[in-house]
């Protein structure tokens, strides 16, 4: 009398014929997920040594041999590199335009997904994953640690900006302490000694550019003339805070800016008041994106190199993807002041 079949067993009887195993069977007999058993068959960045080597056991015991066509299907890499930005940023902008040419240039293409009003960071970033996006480049982006981390479980992830420090996450940012330095250093040359800064709040990368103000006033023996305005990286934002001086009883001599944006409100609140720049005020922006070297906004600005950032950014996923990089990567690129017409002498 024949024995009854396992039903356990993936090889079970199916009207006469032996079903193939699946990778669902290796996936239930190793003890992980279906999708992180593809992961391992696709070489894809997601699963420790540990778990690649027990689903390979597991499918040698089961005897799974992949279809030939289906992998040959699931491999076809699409070379697309998703990006994250929001359009509130000059600079960011200037980023994504530079990302073209640099994803070109390895072979790859460029999807953008943009969070605007009413669809957040993980609806765009869902977006991208849906759009077979190999890696996933995020230009100022809200999205916490956590998230970027899970993300970064499935594909490369890139951070600009800031240095998000989530696990398995590549940053690519500028030294914003040095720019900050290069500012107080350049303003204090001109004879200026009350210089303010109006901050950028939460936004990526303001908090060590509120430390590099401190760090340089104080290295200039202008600790008592340390002065933060709240802000943020937005024209209303540098309107609000000039307002907020003309309303004082001392005016500075200098500000700088969280961002070129807040530069620009800076500036139009000056304009209409009647206040000259930089002959009654000097005004430093920072990023020098396309607005600050407008010829009737003329801003000196910090500037950050948007084709350089692209460029390293789209660097970091090639090393991911094509050369099987894993470990993290932090890239910090040094600022330049960009010299212009907004900023002189300090008034008597």
């Amino acid at each position: 009398m024949p024995q009854a079949e396992d039903a356990s067993h993936p090889r079970t009887a199916t009207v006469g014929r032996v079903r193939r195993p699946t990778m669902t069977d290796i996936a239930a007999r190793a003890g992980v997920s279906q999708s992180l058993v593809s992961l391992v068959f696709r070489n894809q960045p997601g699963a420790s040594a540990q778990t690649r080597e027990r689903v390979f056991e597991v499918a040698r015991e089961l005897g799974y041999h992949p279809d030939g066509a289906a992998q040959l299907l699931r491999s076809t890499r699409s070379r697309q590199l998703g990006v994250l930005f929001t359009m509130r940023h000059p600079h960011d902008v200037d980023i994504v335009e530079a990302l073209y040419p640099a994803a070109s240039q390895r072979g790859y293409t460029v999807v953008l997904s943009a969070v605007v009003p009413g669809r957040d960071d993980q609806q765009a970033i869902g977006d991208l994953l849906r759009m077979r996006s190999e890696a996933v480049i995020v230009i100022g982006s809200g999205a916490s640690p956590r998230q970027l981390a899970a993300i970064a479980g499935q594909v490369p992830v890139v951070d600009i900006n800031r240095r998000s420090r989530a696990d398995g996450v590549d940053s690519v940012r500028t030294a914003e302490a040095t720019g900050m330095r290069q500012a107080v250093d350049h303003l204090a040359g001109l004879g200026h000694q009350a210089i303010t800064h109006v901050d950028g709040g939460a936004m990526p990368g303001a908090a060590e550019r509120r430390r590099g103000y401190r760090d340089a006033m104080r290295r200039h023996g202008l600790t008592r003339n340390i002065n933060i305005l709240p802000g943020d990286y937005t024209e209303e934002a540098g309107a609000q805070a000039a307002r907020d001086m003309l309303a004082g009883d001392d005016l500075p001599t200098a500000i700088i800016a969280g961002n070129d944006r807040s530069a620009h409100g800076v500036l139009g609140a000056f304009l209409r008041a009647g206040i000259h720049v930089p002959g009654d005020v000097s005004v430093v922006g920072y990023d020098d994106s396309r607005l600050a070297q407008l010829s009737f906004i003329d801003l000196t600005s910090v500037r950050q190199d948007a084709t350089d950032v692209a460029e390293l950014a789209v660097q970091a996923v090639a090393e991911r993807l094509d050369e099987g990089r894993t470990t993290e990567r932090d890239i910090v690129l040094q600022p330049t002041l960009i010299v212009r017409g907004s900023t002189g002498h300090a008034r008597r």
